[in-house]
């Protein structure tokens, strides 16, 4: 399984630490929230709203530099989108470790 890391965003930041720091800052508020509300659409099995959840979920994984779950994510937003729920399991395990990375960085 790939691991996320801050490659992105350094190359992004150009070296500038303290941007770095504000967009890790913005991942650690934004990711929780987030996972949150997919959680309780997919417990209501509101899996249009699951969908748009993974929508937004995607760019977070982009910005990980998580290329493979990003590809992954992409194909479960579609399946939500015709009402299939089936690689939840394998989305949790994506976003559980996004969020270990992200409480140690």
């Amino acid at each position: 399984m790939e691991k996320p890391n801050i490659n992105y965003i350094q190359e992004l930041s150009g070296g500038d630490v303290e941007f770095e720091q504000k967009i890790l800052t913005i991942l650690k508020t934004e990711l929780p929230e987030e996972i949150a509300h997919y959680k309780k659409a997919i417990k209501n099995q509101n899996f249009k709203e699951s969908a748009q959840s993974v929508h937004k979920l995607k760019h977070k994984i982009s910005i990980l530099g998580l290329e493979n779950a990003y590809r992954f994510a992409e194909q479960y937003e579609k399946e939500l989108n015709s009402g299939i729920a089936a690689q939840h399991p394998s989305f949790l395990k994506i976003l559980e470790s996004m969020s270990q990375f992200l409480a140690k960085n």
